[in-house]
Formats: C-alpha cells, sequence, structure tokens
C-alpha cells in the first residue's frame, strides 16, 4: 500500500493542500507547474478575467491538447476480420501439409 503525503503547492498565487502516493510526489508537481504556467500564460494574454474562466480555458486547452495527441482507438472490428482471415489462411495451409504425410 502506498503512503500518502500532504503537499502545499501555489497555483497563480493560490495555496492549496494535496496528497498523493510518494510516488507520484514528482509528477504532481509538474502537473502543478504546469497548469500554473498555462494559466498565467491565459491571464497574461488579457483577453480572459478572473481565476475561475481563467482556470476553465486552461482546462479547455489542455484538455484539447491530450484529446488531440491521443493515439485514435484501434478498430476491434477490423483486427477480428484480419485475425479470422489470417487463421483460414493457416487452416489451409495446414490441411495442404496432411496430403504430404
Amino acid at each position: 500500500m502506498a503512503n500518502n503525503v500532504s503537499l502545499d503547492v501555489a497555483i497563480m498565487g493560490r495555496e492549496f493542500r494535496v496528497a498523493c502516493p510518494e510516488e507520484e510526489r514528482e509528477g504532481l508537481l509538474q502537473a502543478v507547474a504546469f497548469l500554473d504556467r498555462k494559466m498565467r500564460e491565459i491571464r497574461d494574454s488579457g483577453k480572459v478575467i478572473g481565476l475561475e474562466r481563467i482556470a476553465i480555458m486552461a482546462a479547455i486547452n489542455i484538455t484539447h491538447d491530450y484529446l488531440s495527441s491521443k493515439p485514435i482507438e484501434p478498430d476491434m472490428r477490423e483486427h477480428r476480420q484480419r485475425i479470422e482471415q489470417m487463421a483460414k489462411l493457416l487452416d489451409q495451409a495446414m490441411t495442404s501439409q496432411d496430403n504430404l504425410f
């Protein structure tokens, strides 16, 4: 069982206490730094005012970037059809081998 640690982090000058497993501590700190940087970029652009709106815009931007870079789910139907076709070819090859012996 992982030991949880509490961390005090700052996002746009506001302090938050979060808990995470010890082995995820560094990743969490990187995520906080990334979010803080994105929120500051949005704030500095001057187009969005208010911490809540900045947070929502950052969430939307980060989610969009994530989903855009995420590999497309494979078409399992197509994979099954290919496997079935390969199985048929193997069966045919094995049948012709039976005639050799």
